[in-house]
């Protein structure tokens, strides 16, 4: 069987040449990349913004303000198979809303921070709004959030296969629920770091709906309905083709690098940051089209809010009392420790250096600290009908209730008697309904970067989120007026 050995080249309109071994003499296929699969994160942002990937008109889709933010939510989910591909398509829509990216090898001037100003760093992104006069006693309101999900992520020398079966070697990233993931239509994303004449340089790549991840069939697994167990090494490696010689999961990935003209070529791979994503689109469902159906709403949909609240009112945040600020980082589904993880150095580097920026010394940087607070949203749990003993027998969210302030004795969720009073205060605010959450005892709940950024920065922290059903699945599901309700509120509390 013919299998992919090799990338020849692009066209200006994205169509991809590979040789394929097997084929007649001289023989070359043509593969239509995806319109969002962008080659570089600088490429992104240096040219004018583009319109988003649209999710295809649906003209049942609703048109009520709630409608429309889950719409444009689910044109940031399409955009950003990866934490990568959020940061570079959070960066375009601030690029869109007048702000300007700030490189941290350059030194920032007190002009460049007093503009509406952003940072990438790796799948991580900070932005900020600085009002025109700050008092003595301003500080950060920081929206904090992250861009990675769940998933599975490409191992080296990845390209394996058994008996006729091209597969992809991944390795679990963060706490899947892993049967979620069986059989659905998969793509491969993120970054990839290529040999260039001038060394080295790093391109964001997604290809088209490539994998899948089959389950065995009941005939061959009788007890699977009473006892499902997936081994996560034999069990999760999913299958992109056929051919009697494992095919070249590094050509693919070449072949969808190279959209535009771009020439990459497999053996030019010097490094990969890749994980699996589902291609199937966002969905309204329900009676009444309340519900969005959508992969990665944990915790894109606090990723969008942040983004809509600093882009949505950006003239009342310039006069505001404190320095509003997004930071959406990295590896928060394996424990932030890394250089683009809530545990690092990003926030601290970028709050540092805006204050330097500003003329602000070491006492009144400290001082600004001492009067700033950290919103961290991320998704939690409305109670599952079919599981309620679940959940705490008296705090019981539910779908369109509102957003959630999370509180948990073991500091899990940061939130204190004022943190709490900050968020009800702006929900009132924006007019939104609020919901508690706290576990049920015997069930512990996770954490968040809350108790990472209060604990790193002292920064007083209060923890809050939409309610979802299904988090972690591949696909989880979410009320359009919870979603709505928080960007709402976010916006409030960052004039506050």
């Amino acid at each position: 069987m013919p299998y992919i050995s090799k990338f020849e080249g692009a066209e200006p309109d994205g169509t991809a040449w590979t040789r394929v071994d097997g084929s007649a003499p001289g023989s070359r296929y043509r593969t239509q990349l995806l319109p969002w699969a962008v080659p570089t994160l600088e490429h992104m942002v240096d040219t004018p913004a583009q319109p988003s990937p649209q999710i295809p008109a649906d003209p049942d889709w609703p048109q009520s303000p709630a409608a429309r933010n889950a719409q444009d939510l689910a044109e940031l989910v399409m955009a950003s198979p990866s934490s990568f591909h959020a940061a570079a398509e959070g960066a375009r829509r601030l690029e869109a809303a007048g702000f300007h990216q700030l490189d941290e090898r350059d030194a920032w001037s007190g002009d460049d921070v007093r503009q509406p100003s952003y940072v990438v760093r790796d799948g991580a992104l900070i932005a900020w709004v600085t009002p025109e006069a700050l008092g003595e006693r301003a500080g950060f309101r920081v929206v904090g959030a992250h861009t990675d999900s769940p998933s599975f992520k490409l191992k080296p020398r990845p390209s394996t296969g058994h008996s006729g079966w091209w597969q992809a070697g991944v390795e679990i990233y963060g706490g899947p629920l892993v049967n979620s993931w069986l059989d659905r239509e998969l793509r491969l994303a993120g970054r990839i770091t290529v040999r260039t004449e001038q060394g080295a340089e790093s391109r964001l790549v997604a290809t088209e709906p490539v994998a899948r991840i089959p389950q065995l069939a009941i005939h061959l697994d009788r007890g699977a309905n009473k006892a499902l167990s997936l081994d996560p090494q034999q069990h999760t490696q999913p299958i992109w083709g056929c051919g009697d010689e494992p095919g070249d999961v590094l050509a693919l990935l070449a072949e969808a690098a190279s959209r535009g003209g771009l020439r990459v070529r497999a053996e030019d791979l010097l490094g990969w940051d890749i994980v699996l994503a589902d291609t199937q689109q966002p969905r309204l469902f329900g009676a009444h089209q309340e519900l969005l159906a959508s992969g990665r709403l944990d915790n894109l949909t606090s990723v969008h809010a942040g983004l809509e609240a600093l882009t949505g009112r950006l003239d009342d945040l310039r006069g505001g009392r404190h320095i509003a600020m997004l930071a959406a980082f990295d590896h928060e589904e394996v424990g932030s420790r890394t250089r683009s993880g809530a545990a690092g150095p990003f926030l601290e580097d970028v709050l540092v250096r805006v204050g330097a920026a500003l003329g602000w010394d070491e006492d009144r940087r400290r001082a600004a600290i001492a009067s700033s607070s950290c919103l961290s949203s991320d998704a939690g749990h409305l109670v599952h009908p079919n599981y309620p003993g679940h959940h705490d027998p008296a705090v019981r969210p539910m779908p369109g209730g509102g957003p959630l302030l999370k509180i948990n004795a073991d500091q899990h969720y940061t939130t204190d008697a004022d943190g709490a009073a900050q968020w009800r205060l702006a929900c009132r605010s924006a007019d939104v309904p609020v919901q508690e959450f706290v576990s049920h005892n015997a069930v512990p709940c996770g954490s968040t970067i809350g108790p990472i950024t209060a604990g790193r920065l002292g920064m007083r922290t209060l923890d809050v989120g939409v309610g979802l059903l299904s988090m972690h699945s591949a696909r989880e599901m979410v009320h359009l007026e919870d979603l709505h309700g928080l960007g709402q509120a976010m916006q409030e509390w960052l004039l506050g």
